[in-house]
């Protein structure tokens, strides 16, 4: 007689499991895909941003397609990722990743689809950044809720930030509208600082006050430097902006303050390296894929765009010697994880439900 077994028996059931299982902070894959495309083209690559910027869109659209699917049919386990402190913050990576495509597209001159992806990002910007962290911290149980404050919170301040670089690209390239797009350009620039000093504090008091393992320093906690990048890019992108009354009235400020962040964030990288040597080789905690590692990538490529582009905004040539050194390790980091997803994929996808099958045929 066979032995009962909850196991799924089908190939789609596994499709099924990751579908209802997706991390909402996927979209990482495609921040860091379309800033890598970025700078590739800025340094000359054409045909590597080419192929980049269409896995950009294809992982783009495969997401979007899934989270819709996810949403309809597993509504519980979407309310679920609202109200857990980690996964809740991830959806902002959707916002992050709709500016980072339109940013790319907005360089090879496609500025409608840019301004349709801008609109779409800066609605959900608003709504998730009074949602989630009503959700996810103010509406936790059981308080104290400081213990909870993590890394991925600063992907609040990316999404932030990445709607100030797309408004402050579109801005000098439409006929209409420019004195908007600099007002929501130095906006969002704005609450980006403001929130990167809250989700600071929050953090380093969080470390203080409790215990902090190796198992508590996950990858998003890279994305504080990578919030420091595209502040960075942001700032130098609002200061070559067309002129207007919000960018005059701000210009100088912003490009001090891009400057700061940068020495700031390339402050963090020894440590944020430091931390990863901590927890692998001296823990000895196992390496493996996750959908987090992505937002490893994301700040190393932007750190390098973001220095490119101040290095050329402020004439600032060690800068931008630097960042185009650090895009190539970028481009090389990317590489490594988009295989290593990529065997991931296969194997848990495709292959666990054939073995499950296998197991329940020896079982009988």
């Amino acid at each position: 007689m066979s032995k009962p077994s909850a196991a799924p028996t089908h190939p789609e059931s596994g499709v099924r499991e990751a579908v209802r299982t997706l991390h909402p902070g996927y979209f990482a894959l495609v921040m860091a895909t379309g800033i890598v495309s970025i700078a590739m083209q800025y340094k000359g690559a054409d045909a590597v941003s080419v192929g980049l910027l269409w896995l950009t869109c294809i992982a783009y659209s495969i997401l979007v397609a899934l989270n819709a699917v996810r949403f309809v049919a597993f509504r519980a386990d979407v309310a679920a990722d609202l109200a857990h402190p980690l996964r809740g913050f991830g959806m902002f990576t959707f916002v992050a990743a709709t500016n980072v495509l339109g940013t790319r597209l907005a360089v090879d001159g496609h500025y409608r689809a840019a301004l349709t992806l801008f609109v779409v990002a800066l609605v959900a910007w608003v709504i998730l950044g009074y949602v989630v962290p009503w959700t996810a911290v103010l509406g936790h149980r059981p308080r104290p809720t400081l213990h909870i404050a993590n890394g991925a919170w600063f992907i609040w301040v990316v999404a932030s930030q990445s709607v100030a670089v797309l408004a402050a690209v579109l801005q000098p390239e439409l006929g209409s509208g420019q004195r908007e797009l600099a007002l929501i350009a130095v906006f969002s620039w704005s609450v980006g600082v403001f929130l990167y000093a809250v989700v600071a504090v929050l953090v380093i008091v969080r470390m203080m006050m409790y215990p902090f393992e190796p198992d508590d320093l996950t990858p998003p906690y890279w994305v504080a430097m990578g919030a420091t990048a595209i502040t960075v890019l942001a700032g130098a992108r609002i200061v070559e902006m067309a002129d207007a009354p919000m960018v005059a009235a701000t210009r100088g400020l912003i490009a001090g303050a891009s400057v700061t962040f940068w020495a700031f964030g390339s402050w963090l990288i020894p440590a944020l390296v430091a931390g990863g040597v901590w927890r692998h080789f001296v823990h000895q905690i196992p390496l493996r894929y996750d959908a987090t590692l992505w937002s490893i990538i994301f700040p190393l490529g932007m750190y390098g765009v973001g220095a490119l582009y101040l290095g050329q905004a402020d004439q600032l040539p060690v800068v931008r010697a630097i960042g185009g050194v650090e895009i190539w390790i970028a481009l090389a980091a990317w590489g490594c994880t988009f295989v290593a997803m990529t065997y991931h994929l296969l194997t848990t996808v495709r292959l666990h439900p054939i073995r499950e099958l296998g197991r329940r045929s020896s079982d009988s």
